[in-house]
């Protein structure tokens, strides 16, 4: 009988390693989120969500391709004037809907045919998550999930370019 309450208990113990060697193991490719040491940074109005969506005309610079070009559109304008996000889909969801897509078609002032990346830097107001994003060959069509509803403050960098500007996401 101690023989057999002995081998109950190795066995739980091997299965409890067991499960938490997989849960560790079993996490895939390595994140790009992050919880920075440095505490979160008082949240200034250039980084606020409220009025961050636009619903008007978009800049005469970017509004190539939309018809008719002076009508509203849903979009947000960067901080420096340099990049115009059109929202579609607005609101967005964190997590993403099933089968809608927090889509951005992003606009910059100046079109290079550099290829470089859109880098996108992204953190949670309040908070010290950050997460890393890139859109492949520059500015252009993307989807931009973030991992939790809030205030997100983008940092975004292209081609020699950067500029910032906010954007909320909604819980699904």
């Amino acid at each position: 009988m101690r023989n057999r309450v002995l081998f109950v208990r190795l066995r739980l113990a091997n299965t409890i390693c067991l499960v938490l060697l997989m849960a560790t193991a079993c996490t895939g490719a390595p994140s790009r989120e992050s919880a920075h040491g440095a505490p979160p940074a008082p949240i200034n109005k250039a980084q606020s969500c409220d009025g961050a969506i636009e619903m008007s005309p978009l800049p005469t610079w970017a509004r190539a391709g939309f018809t008719p070009p002076d009508g509203p559109v849903a979009h947000v304008i960067g901080l420096g004037g340099e990049i115009v996000g059109v929202v579609f889909g607005y609101p967005f969801h964190a997590p993403p809907l099933a089968g809608r897509g927090n889509k951005i078609l992003w606009v910059a002032r100046t079109s290079e045919a550099s290829g470089a990346a859109l880098k996108i830097h992204a953190t949670l107001n309040g908070s010290r998550l950050a997460v890393d994003r890139e859109v492949a060959g520059g500015p252009g069509p993307s989807i931009i999930d973030m991992p939790r509803a809030g205030c997100w403050t983008f940092k975004l960098s292209w081609s020699g370019h950067q500029d910032g500007l906010a954007i909320p996401y909604t819980g699904s």
